[in-house]
């Protein structure tokens, strides 16, 4: 919005030019308080018409496969990923109908400690697959704490149809427990999977996995 200002003309004379100069200054303050005001308004407005989950969406960074992806409070990168037909875990073996696909990470974090939380895999046509829980939490990444400085690596687990797997994403957070912070970084990494590279991982899976691995 513009204001516009009126200033009065004041015959000449010393007195005269200084009252004009006090008018002007305040004239100038008073369109900067108003124009602050309206700003604060139109600020508060949208607040009220946002909804709760576009107050809280995170802020995404993005990267491909094996880049750094600084998020500010946490860097990670994405090193590889792995398919198998089951995963072993001490004495139990578990089987899938689809696929395994695990996804190895190393991450930092740049001020404090922190947690990732469990990832989400996102398919070329939206459909998104949490991380699996028939591998247990102390498996994976999410275990770990990330250090400031300190690269830590780790692996994630998903159980997917392998027709998930061309085009999809995997979205990193942090896990902060129950409180919820507007604008938390995550990172969105793409797998670099096209059709041709999704059927060729998905055609040569490792019979089985183990967790035993470092």
């Amino acid at each position: 919005m513009t204001v516009t200002q009126q200033r009065s003309t004041v015959a000449p004379g010393r007195r005269s030019r200084r009252a004009g100069r006090g008018q002007g200054i305040g004239a100038r303050l008073l369109s900067v308080i108003v124009g602050l005001v309206l700003l604060g308004g139109a600020v508060w407005l949208q607040t009220l018409h946002m909804t709760e989950g576009e107050i809280s969406d995170p802020l995404t960074y993005t990267g491909a496969k094996g880049e750094i992806v600084d998020a500010r409070r946490f860097s990670l990168r994405l090193d590889s990923i792995v398919a198998a037909k089951s995963i072993q875990s001490s004495m139990t073996t578990i089987g899938t109908d689809g696929v395994f696909l695990i996804v190895n990470v190393s991450a930092r974090s740049s001020l404090k400690p922190y947690h990732l939380a469990q990832p989400v895999l996102l398919t070329a046509d939206g459909k998104r697959f949490d991380a699996t829980d028939r591998v247990n939490n102390d498996l994976t990444m999410a275990m770990s704490w990330m250090q400031p400085d300190i690269w830590r690596s780790g692996r994630f687990f998903f159980e997917v149809p392998p027709s998930a797997l061309p085009g999809a994403h995997v979205e990193f957070g942090l896990n902060e427990g129950f409180v919820v912070e507007p604008y938390q970084p995550e990172v969105e990494v793409d797998l670099g999977l096209d059709d041709e590279g999704a059927r060729k991982l998905v055609a040569s899976p490792q019979d089985v996995y183990s967790t035993d691995k470092k």
